[in-house]
């Protein structure tokens, strides 16, 4: 029994009535005899610490930053007067939230010189990490342990000495309007507190530091917390009472130790009759009343949460239960996928692997839990399973699943055998019948994708692309001098293309495949992720005084506001091009019609390709003969994916070797990108060759299209993620093979949005989304906001054949350049002495 318990509470609820009283029950006391421990409040420590203390609020339970600081003034005290003392080794205890270990953590580990071993205590560590915190500690160090609540009574290291307690928790709480349960911190009770108290005092005098002030914990602390029964929902207990028919559940949970209120008990029994739970209709007089239905038996009968079993009931009914099953048993123990700490943005990239674009969590469980059980991916499955999933966790998942296979089984429910190969339609049509199940079973409290304002989106991008780009602020003058530490910075979310600068704000754009679709990029989730867990984003720069004086007479103005862009992949630093006309679209876009020959297809109404006007072969048979007469060497970098390099032709043109750009590398051979014609092939590593540095610069010839103005249907959707297979295929009949025609109606980032039209037998031109949409592969949709505003631009271009254009000066451009390749040559951007700034 828990030392805090409230023996009184038990002890007169459990009393006998008698004839002229109640009769009490006995009470039984055995104490230990623990080594003391002296308790100290703030008011303690007001001549320790060099700083105003703050004021503490009832209402509002928070950590104010003073309060980290008095912890680890107390924690270096206690590293000092262990020192003097000689002793071996003492350890730290903390009781914190999840949020608060994460700052404790940073805080502490940017202490240089002292040898601590920091380590985190709370229910979502890794085994080792768990493993680690009752190792012994290393002769020389201080162990620190940074814990939540699960330490109070779960976890016992003998050598704990002292205690420092926030004297705060986070506490289940469920919001009566929605019946929504969620964490919030509140103050703990002072039973709580003083179970973390007896974390010390094991084996020597412990000492206990409660950062609160005397009067605060004595006047406002609660004794105890409110009980679990009057802050969770009651559905289950209210099933189980109808099971075992003990009466009607509001006179019987009346009789409890701590009763509900009535007005909670009548909530839960409506909420159980819109879940299906419980008959809408009774005979009785009571209409807060109601008899068990089906799912009312199911749900009392499972061991999960009453939205979790009626899912398990849905995919009964609709063909999915073995992933219904597998789902409900992950979620039920909740932390399936382990998150080492400080790997949040890994641990969130494993969930997108698995969840195959679809960003739902109980997809990713699925495949998860499937490729752990699949003897033939076991091998592959044992090599990821410590990077992504907690081994231990997974085996008590697998438990429970086979638990709820069996109970379910009772009710006649049971898994069906799949067959041994399925079409790729079949697959995405069982996941369309998954979504619409786990929608169906979280009914109200799901999520859905909201439309995000497209001018406004495009505003504040500056015209790069949603969709691969993320825009930054905060950043410090002469911001491109720091650019290698901000591509540094995000390679944990994903290969970084270019970053743009203009004035306080930076665009970092990420690689995108060629031969990928118009999704947003992981690296995109990933890095919104990181902004979300308000990681720090820090850079090392340098004082404006030291550039600006190296800069002597030159206009600093001009260079300190300038705007730059980084290419990544050749490291170059270059401004940028102010033009206040059209040029490069004429150039690339010549008129509205173009006659095209499609190379690739990447889904329907995207795919590449080059112009065949008689002014572009020539360029490209010019381009192939004078690759043919240079001496080609082999490539003087490892290959790695974005180098652009050239490749062997195995198509087209023939032989000879092309301009392409690797993909992927797996093994000894390459996946390439033809940048000239817009087609992929997988070459041998060893026919890679270096490029010459003229023939990069020459602008690529291939082009990216995409159909204007269509979407998938809805056939189309449920038939797959973006296009089913038959609607692919028959796109594919449509353009191969035929002279296609592209009538341009826009340009966005680069990706010409078109209306592609193929000349039958009777020389009639037809326009494939008209066939696309007769035939209920696709429906018209209106195009964004941004191609809208281009297809206005490129009327004006069409309309006006001759265009002025006013560039900035070639001088000036060049003298802009050579003042920028200064400034990197004088301030390297790797200084760890220089001071840092936060960008955001």
């Amino acid at each position: 029994m828990s030392a805090s318990i409230d023996c009184k509470e038990l002890a007169d609820y459990f009393a006998l009535p008698v004839y002229d009283g109640l009769n009490p029950v006995c009470v039984f006391k055995v104490e230990g005899k623990p080594y003391a421990i002296e308790e100290y409040y703030l008011d303690d420590l007001k001549h320790t610490v060099h700083f105003k203390l703050p004021s503490q609020s009832i209402e509002e339970p928070v950590i104010v930053t003073e309060m980290y600081e008095v912890a680890v003034s107390l924690i270096q005290s206690f590293d000092e007067l262990e020192m003097k003392s000689n002793r071996k080794q003492t350890l730290d205890y903390f009781s914190l939230g999840l949020s608060e270990i994460n700052y404790m953590h940073s805080r502490l580990s940017n202490i240089f010189h002292k040898r601590w071993q920091v380590y985190p205590l709370h229910s979502h560590v890794t085994l080792e990490e768990q493993s680690g915190i009752f190792l012994a500690t290393v002769p020389g160090y201080r162990k620190i342990i940074l814990a939540t609540n699960i330490a109070e009574s779960s976890v016992t290291i003998p050598d704990v000495k002292y205690v420092i307690d926030f004297c705060l928790t986070r506490t289940l709480v469920c919001d009566k309007e929605t019946n929504y349960q969620s964490l919030r911190l509140c103050w703990a009770s002072k039973a709580n507190c003083t179970q973390r108290k007896g974390r010390a005092g094991r084996v020597s005098k412990g000492y206990c530091y409660r950062l609160v002030h005397k009067n605060f914990w004595t006047d406002f602390i609660p004794e105890n917390l409110v009980p679990e029964i009057l802050r969770c929902p009651l559905g289950t207990t209210v099933l189980k009472i109808k099971k075992l028919d003990m009466g009607g559940p509001k006179a019987l949970l009346a009789t409890a130790l701590s009763p509900p209120s009535t007005g909670d008990i009548e909530r839960t029994i409506l909420d159980l009759k819109e879940l299906g739970a419980l008959t809408t209709c009774v005979q009785a007089e009571d209409p807060h009343d109601g008899e068990l239905t089906f799912l009312g038996r199911v749900l009392a009968q499972l061991p999960v949460d009453l939205h979790l079993g009626k899912l398990i009931v849905l995919g009964h009914v609709f063909g999915c239960l073995e992933e219904c099953l597998i789902i409900a048993a992950a979620l039920s123990l909740r932390n399936f996928f382990a998150v080492p700490f400080k790997q949040y943005v890994n641990g969130y990239r494993n969930k997108l692997f698995f969840s195959e674009n679809s960003k739902s969590d109980c997809i990713a469980i699925v495949n998860a839990f499937k490729t752990f059980t699949n003897r033939f991916y076991f091998n592959l499955w044992t090599v990821l399973i410590c990077l992504i999933c907690n081994l231990a966790f997974q085996f008590q998942v697998a438990e429970l699943y086979y638990d709820l296979k069996k109970r379910v089984s009772a009710f006649n429910m049971y898994v069906e055998t799949e067959p041994s190969a399925k079409d790729q339609e079949c697959v995405y049509k069982q996941r369309f019948i998954l979504q619409v199940v786990i929608a169906g079973a979280f009914y109200p409290n799901y999520f859905t994708f909201g439309k995000y304002d497209e001018e406004i989106a495009v505003r504040h991008l500056a015209g790069k692309d949603p969709k691969t780009t993320v825009m930054l602020k905060n950043i410090p003058p002469y911001g491109y001098l720091y650019h290698k530490q901000l591509q540094s910075l995000f390679r944990q979310c994903g290969q970084v293309k270019s970053i743009a600068y203009d004035g306080s704000k930076a665009f970092v754009e990420f690689f995108r495949n060629p031969m990928e679709g118009f999704k947003i990029l992981p690296a995109v989730y990933l890095s919104v992720k990181m902004s979300q867990l308000k990681i720090p984003l820090e850079l090392n720069i340098h004082y404006p005084d030291d550039i600006e004086r190296q800069l002597q007479d030159v206009r600093v103005a001009s260079v300190k506001s300038l705007r730059v862009n980084v290419d990544c992949q050749n490291q170059t630093v270059e401004p940028v091009e102010i033009s206040f006309g059209t040029s490069q679209q004429s150039k690339m876009i010549p008129n509205h019609l173009l006659s095209i020959k499609i190379t690739e297809i990447v889904e329907v109404g995207h795919f590449w390709g080059y112009r065949i006007e008689e002014k572009n072969r020539t360029a490209l048979q010019a381009l192939a003969a004078e690759i043919y007469h240079y001496n080609l060497v082999d490539l003087l970098v490892s290959p790695c994916p974005g180098l652009v390099c050239l490749a062997p032709l195995t198509h087209l043109e023939g032989r000879g070797y092309g301009r392409a750009r690797i993909l992927y590398v797996c093994g000894d051979f390459a996946e390439v990108f033809f940048v000239d014609y817009g087609n992929r092939s997988k070459v041998p590593l060893k026919k890679l060759k270096e490029i010459p540095s003229c023939l990069q610069e020459l602008p690529f010839q291939a082009l990216e299209f995409k159909m204007c103005k269509m979407r998938p249907s809805a056939k189309s959707l449920v038939c797959g993620e973006q296009w089913s297979y038959s609607a692919s295929q028959r796109f594919a009949s449509l353009v191969k093979g035929y002279p296609i025609l592209v009538k341009v109606y826009s340009l966005v980032c680069s990706v010409l949005h078109v209306d592609v039209f193929h000349y039958l037998e009777c020389k009639e031109l037809v326009n494939i989304r008209d066939v696309l949409i007769e035939e209920c592969y696709a429906e018209l949709a209106e195009e964004s906001y941004e191609s809208r505003q281009s297809h206005d631009l490129l009327n004006g271009l069409f309309l006006d054949k001759v265009n002025k254009e006013e560039e900035v000066p070639v001088s000036s451009r060049k003298e802009e350049k050579y003042l920028i390749e200064k400034l990197l040559n004088w301030f390297s951007d790797d200084k760890s002495d220089t001071p840092t700034h936060k960008v955001t």
